[in-house]
């Protein structure tokens, strides 16, 4: 009886640790959480580097016009080759002031969509290219499926998902229509993120070990401004970083992520929900509230590299996206100011008279700031930066964003972000969360890209032949 009582043991004992939490797609093994890696299906190929038909003309048609659509339109009545073909939101009243921004702008009236279902309408539309998506979170997966199965490229607003679940079927739909499917994350087109870009790939920070980024910003004014209170609503049923990749992006990009580099495994933890319950239990009288005011998130790379990742949006702390890169022979900082700092002391590198600017010990000076950011500003920005100042978007950055979209499609070129950057980048929100709810469990990240990681050397920008 003994015996059997202890063979009993040991096989709750395996079902608890091979298998706990399988219901959320995941396995624990071994005290660390892992996702189901699904196989590519016979057929399906990857998506890395895709090159698509380039189009003449790209015909857009908008879904989503309440915070972010309306910018968004306008800002494509200043771009080249393009034509806005439709325009769709829940309400009437919101498509009808998406119209009144083109006829302000001169621009030709554009099919118009409303209610639950107007976006498939548009979506079977054979007049559009592109889909670009500003809804809710919580929709962005089911509208991108439908309009790549329709033949359209997609582009979506952040976070492109909001599970692993809905990561793969991204990628898989991405890869069975051979569609692009961007992820539409402006912070990478941030001035300053563009030109430490461009100061790391030109090797002045050395090898890059390190890299810090976040999203604190205080929506206490925001809240209100959701339709139907859908974010503060995700955030109450929600851990873990559920905002990640304003912050993620650019680290991703100057690690050269699934470009010869991955993330292997995260560890996060949050503190508790005082400001975030009471808004919660102030604006929909909520008696729970899931997510911690302020979640950090560790990262480590296939490479041996590190990410610091933290979310907060209910503390009065300035807006901060905490951008740094730490390399072997140099930093970079962005918040709360921009700045500097080289153990190379070579003058003729850096473009100065002497070396006693550079100091491994302190940040160079605003003259030299100024200087090396004009030096090394990167090529994209040199082309477009005083259109794009013009026409703004958080600077400038939007505008950035969504013209190198369209000169990607117009070019056939390989877009700057792909199905798999807005897959690893949205699926920190299920794996963080994981990670807090299993006591600050290691958690290994699914490889979206299904081996393909390090057949890229590097990320770079694709750039059209000179005709």
């Amino acid at each position: 009886m003994k015996k059997i009582l202890f063979y009993l043991i040991g096989a709750v004992l395996l079902v608890f640790s091979g298998c706990a939490g399988s219901g959320n797609g995941y396995r624990i093994v071994d005290n660390t959480i892992v996702f189901d890696v699904p196989e590519r299906a016979e057929g399906q190929k990857s998506v890395l580097g895709l090159r698509t038909e380039p189009l003449d003309t790209v015909r857009v048609g908008f879904i989503g016009l309440g915070m972010r659509g309306p910018g968004a339109v306008k800002r494509f009545t200043y771009l080249d080759g393009v034509e806005i073909k439709a325009l769709c939101d829940l309400l009437p009243d919101r498509v009808a002031t998406a119209r009144k921004i083109l006829a302000d702008r001169g621009w030709p009236e554009a099919a118009e969509y409303s209610g639950e279902d107007g976006w498939k309408a548009l979506c079977e539309r054979n007049d559009i290219d592109l889909v670009y998506i500003c809804t809710g979170w919580q929709k962005h997966v089911e509208m991108a499926v439908y309009a790549m199965r329709h033949g359209k490229h997609v582009a979506i607003e952040v976070p492109a998902a909001t599970s692993v679940k809905e990561c793969w079927e991204l990628v898989d739909v991405a890869e069975q229509t051979q569609r692009h499917c961007m992820m539409l994350e402006n912070c990478v087109y941030d001035f300053f993120e563009m030109t430490v870009l461009n100061m790391a790939q030109q090797g002045l920070f050395g090898e890059i070990l390190h890299v810090e980024g976040g999203y604190i910003h205080n929506l206490d004014e925001f809240w209100d401004r959701y339709q139907g209170n859908w974010r503060l609503a995700f955030n109450q049923e929600h851990k873990g970083d559920v905002y990640a990749t304003h912050g993620l992006g650019p680290a991703c990009q100057v690690l050269d992520i699934h470009r010869g580099d991955r993330m292997t495994r995260l560890v996060s933890m949050e503190t508790v929900s005082v400001n975030g319950a009471a808004t919660a239990k102030k604006l929909m009288d909520a008696g729970t509230f899931a997510n911690g005011d302020h979640t950090v998130t560790m990262i480590q790379t296939a490479r041996g590299r590190s990410i610091l990742l933290q979310h907060n949006v209910y503390t009065p702390r300035p807006y901060s996206r905490e951008y740094q890169v730490t390399g072997t022979k140099g930093f970079a900082n962005k918040y709360p100011s921009e700045g500097f700092a080289f153990s190379d002391t070579d003058p003729e590198k850096f473009g100065l008279a002497d070396h006693e600017d550079l100091s491994g010990h302190s940040f160079v000076s605003e003259e030299t700031r100024k200087m090396l950011m004009e030096k090394y500003r990167h090529p994209i920005t040199a082309e477009i930066e005083a259109k794009a100042r013009e026409v703004g978007g958080h600077g400038g950055m939007d505008f950035i964003m969504d013209y190198r979209l369209v000169y990607c499609l117009r070019n056939g070129l390989p877009l700057d972000q792909d199905v798999y950057d807005a897959a690893e980048w949205s699926c920190i929100g299920d794996l963080s969360a994981a990670s807090i709810e299993n006591g600050n469990m290691p958690v290994e990240f699914p490889d979206f890209t299904r081996g393909d990681w390090n057949k890229t050397d590097g990320y770079r920008h694709a750039v059209a032949p000179v005709r």
